[in-house]
């Protein structure tokens, strides 16, 4: 393993550019997938072939950082075919570890490859020291991603019954948090963010106006209804307007995103090994923003500064231009 000083700094690459930018930000791991409906950010113009991924694993082994390819979703019956392809070719360009949530991917993946390191995807939606147990007596996982439904405090029990690292999200998208079971943009759109590996499909959405208003809609269906001056979201139904005794309020999950650079000390102190940064079909300009401000703010905590520093950068980037520590710290408890 290689030497980490606080904080493992696990960034997102949609594309090979994009990998580069994050190296280059100082990420320790950057974690990508292929151009298909394995990984979980199946969308046009990102991802990688196995050309770009043995290039970017190059890229990343000269300066002595990692890569890991997400194969997050879940094989159709009958066509597991592209997923094992999808090991196979992680492993055969130099992939440190892949993401995996599919118990039959796991033992796939550990009889073919065992030397190759299997982390638990979110989308498994392991948050018990149970299941964590039965994935890493089964499978043998070196690392689970833990869902963004635990406190601080239930991080830390958790880790401390367990006998894997852990890694939790720190910035980005937060959606419903029923990571691996959310299936509405499916009833809309008949492509599974499961097995198609994509929410709200780019062709299905576009945007209209209407009056003083503009609309953002996924296929036929209305999502959003915005004033000129508010910030438009991305139109997934999980942070949709619904209108409820006539009045129209976000009942799932408002466009806000996550920021814990706030409460990293806490996060160390819990037994955190790695933060994970979301943005996968985000800009290069979005990975080089974040992933500088996080490497300012780690590399000062590993210097022995009591507070993580003010970053202004950071804010700018959050989805909706707001930001929340969601379930780490639970309001409603």
């Amino acid at each position: 393993m290689r030497d980490i000083a606080y904080l493992e700094l696990v960034c997102p690459a949609g594309t090979p550019a994009a990998l580069r930018t994050a190296i280059d930000a100082g990420a320790d791991t950057v974690y990508c997938g292929f151009r298909d409906c394995t990984n979980a950010r199946n969308y046009p113009g990102l991802n990688f072939d196995a050309k770009e991924l043995r290039e970017g694993v190059a890229y990343a082994h000269a300066r002595g950082r990692w890569v890991i390819v997400a194969i997050n979703t879940f094989p159709r019956a009958g066509d597991v075919g592209p997923w094992h392809r999808a090991i196979d070719t992680a492993a055969a360009c130099g992939a440190d570890a892949v993401i995996l949530a599919d118990i039959g991917l796991l033992d796939y993946a550990m009889r073919k490859h065992p030397n190759l390191r299997r982390h638990l995807s979110v989308q498994a939606a392991a948050s018990n020291p149970l299941s964590i147990d039965f994935y890493r007596e089964t499978f043998g996982i070196s690392r689970v991603v833990l869902p963004r439904v635990l406190a601080v405090d239930e991080v830390a029990s958790l880790i401390s019954r367990m006998k894997v690292e852990a890694e939790v999200f720190a910035f980005g998208s937060v959606g419903t948090m029923v990571e691996g079971r959310c299936t509405l943009s499916s009833y809309i759109t008949g492509r599974s963010p499961s097995s198609d590996g994509v929410c709200a499909p780019a062709e299905f959405v576009h945007y209209r106006e209407d009056g003083a208003f503009m609309e953002s809609c996924l296929g036929d269906v209305v999502m959003n209804r915005y004033a000129r001056n508010e910030n438009a979201a991305y139109p997934t139904p999980c942070k949709c307007r619904l209108v409820t005794n006539d009045n129209a309020s976000y009942l799932f999950e408002e466009p806000v995103g996550l920021n814990a650079v706030s409460i990293l000390p806490q996060l160390k102190a819990a037994g955190v090994t790695a933060l994970k940064i979301e943005g996968r079909q985000r800009s290069r300009a979005y990975v080089g923003q974040v992933v500088t401000a996080f490497r300012t703010v780690l590399d000062g905590l590993a210097r022995g500064e009591s507070k993580p520093q003010a970053v202004a950068d950071l804010h700018a980037m959050a989805e909706g231009g707001k930001e929340t520590l969601s379930a780490y710290k639970k309001g409603w408890k």
